[in-house]
């Protein structure tokens, strides 16, 4: 998978709009109503992750969850970690 170019990077951002970019990854924090949620959030996540055979790094912090996406083989942003940042919005809780 090839990194994006960096002057691409932001066309890429306008695709995801609630996700951040912090240094070579891009970030999102989620708020449940409790832990049960943010952890069937999490296992979601999960199961999006394995069937694109791409992995956030995760962070659960009782009802907050902090994902942040990079492309490690890459070295920073491909078109892998905005196909997973869309797929996670899309369960996100509104």
């Amino acid at each position: 998978m090839e990194r994006i170019p960096e002057a691409e990077v932001s066309q890429w951002l306008e695709r995801v709009p609630q996700w951040r970019r912090e240094g070579i990854e891009i970030a999102r924090t989620f708020t449940f109503r409790n832990f049960r949620e943010a952890l069937a959030f999490v296992v979601h996540v999960g199961l999006l992750a394995e069937r694109i055979d791409h992995h956030p790094d995760i962070d659960i912090r009782y009802k907050q969850v902090a994902l942040r996406l990079s492309t490690h083989s890459a070295g920073g942003l491909s078109e892998k970690d905005f196909e997973l940042a869309t797929q996670i919005d899309q369960i996100a809780p509104k």
